[in-house]
């Protein structure tokens, strides 16, 4: 059988709201956000030279601060989803406060995209006990802020249980769309040097370790999966330095050479909603151990 694949390359577009959602207001981590928007037309005209779809994730502060680059998204005709107002985890948040989030930075995607939003990417990738419903509710066909596979869409479950003394109970299982994400496969922590008052996250690794990684990734599910799907999550203020830049293009030329397919994440949402099996496993005979 042959073996394909299909990678979503997805940008989360903070800006200055991840710097908010921390209280580091002073003007340096908010010069860090602004940066994010100087990458925009860079990660753009990368993509359009190329011809790939993408998937961007836009607080609602991003849009109400930046609308006009926010619409140069929008023209380039890739895929806007939610990503909280001020990058907010809704863990902080009663149901209520999640559920007025929710309805806000719906209709300011709506807004901005000119369709109702299909997807969702929960900052900080974390959700509440509620937050399912209020997807559901609002119509979305996906989330992807969940780690349950790798190559693989899945269903999400509500409802769980998990004593501390006693084996977990699942939940039931919903028409909502899992389009699974890794901290592996996400940039920041890789890239970024933050400094907290009670930690250090050191990044700053080259990229050629970090795409080499994502490679073997990629090589992985074309071996052992049928039509597996790969997400890999970029910030603009971390992949628009140059010489991420130049890495993430040799990346993609790689990706080009292997043959792999690149879509939207509604899209791949719909097709597994119409039945399309992603990710089967099953592992090639005879390979070299």
């Amino acid at each position: 059988m042959t073996q394909s694949g299909t990678v979503c390359l997805t940008f989360d577009f903070d800006a200055a709201s991840l710097w908010i959602s921390r209280n580091m207001l002073t003007p340096t981590p908010i010069s860090r956000g602004e940066f994010g928007v100087v990458a925009v037309p860079r990660l753009l005209n990368l993509l359009s030279e190329r011809g790939l779809p993408s998937t961007w994730f836009i607080p609602g502060h991003t849009i109400e601060t930046y609308p006009e680059v926010c619409r140069e998204i929008v023209a380039a005709e890739h895929e806007v989803g939610l990503h909280g107002y001020a990058h907010e985890n809704v863990g902080v948040l009663d149901e209520k406060q999640e559920r007025e989030m929710f309805r806000r930075i719906h209709g300011l995607v709506g807004d901005l995209a000119g369709i109702p939003p299909k997807g969702n990417r929960a900052p900080a990738w974390d959700l509440t006990p509620y937050t399912v419903d209020i997807l559901l509710d609002l119509g979305l066909l996906y989330d992807s802020s969940l780690m349950g596979n790798d190559y693989s869409p899945y269903y999400i479950r509500r409802g769980y249980q998990i004593p501390q003394d006693a084996p977990m109970t699942f939940g039931g299982e919903t028409r909502l769309v899992e389009m699974p994400v890794s901290w592996s496969l996400d940039d920041y922590p890789h890239f970024e040097y933050l400094r907290l008052p009670n930690a250090i996250m050191p990044g700053l690794k080259t990229p050629e370790d970090v795409f080499r990684n994502w490679t073997e990734d990629v090589a992985y599910m074309l071996r052992d999966f049928t039509d597996g799907v790969l997400v890999v999550t970029f910030h603009p203020q971390v992949i628009g330095r140059g010489h991420r830049m130049l890495g993430l293009e040799r990346w993609l030329n790689e990706l080009a050479g292997i043959g792999v397919a690149f879509e939207r994440l509604e899209s791949v949402a719909e097709q597994f909603l119409e039945g399309r099996d992603y990710g089967e496993y099953e592992p090639r005979r005879g390979r070299p151990r």
